[in-house]
């Protein structure tokens, strides 16, 4: 009897943990093992220079490291593509003096996923995110600080997407 309500315990405490698990993992579709992400373009007139290729490395990046797929540029089982599509700068917020209080810094990037295992799971959506900053700030000096911030939200964004079932 007690090895039995030990068994049952032990399986309770195993499911436990795996639905803990599975509801922060990540879940790369069955045989997916190789990626490919293509390098974004840049079709924002305003934005700075190489701000595309900061984007993709980023994504390359957190595809390596938290998915843990191998880079394979001859044959992928997914492919990333896309464009930034929108850099620029507007008032987010006004003082009571009709002043601006601050501005926010929009990125808005195209991204195309493709699955060649299951092309039901691709996709090509536009993500925007911002970041507001005191409009008295100098954004030259916050700029990367900035779009780094906005970046890390598009990916995870994009991995979320495409390998968690939120």
């Amino acid at each position: 009897m007690v090895f039995r309500s030990n068994a049952i315990l032990l399986l309770c405490i195993l499911l436990l943990v795996s639905s803990c698990y599975s509801f922060k993992g990540i879940a790369v579709p069955q045989g997916v093992e190789t990626f490919y992400v293509e390098n974004f373009t840049l079709s924002a007139y305003n934005a700075p220079a190489n701000i595309e290729i900061d984007f993709t490395e980023a994504l390359r990046k957190k595809l390596r490291e938290e998915a843990r797929l191998r880079f394979d540029d001859v044959d992928p089982h997914v492919m990333f593509s896309g464009s930034i599509t929108a850099f620029d700068i507007g008032i987010a917020s006004a003082t009571g003096n009709d002043d601006v209080a601050l501005n926010r810094l929009n990125i808005r990037v195209m991204v195309k996923y493709e699955d060649t295992i299951d092309p039901d799971n691709s996709y090509e959506k536009t993500l925007t995110e911002f970041e507001d900053f005191d409009a008295d700030a100098d954004f030259q000096s916050l700029q990367d600080e900035l779009i780094t911030l906005i970046f890390n939200d598009v990916i995870e964004k994009v991995f979320n997407d495409t390998y968690t079932n939120w």
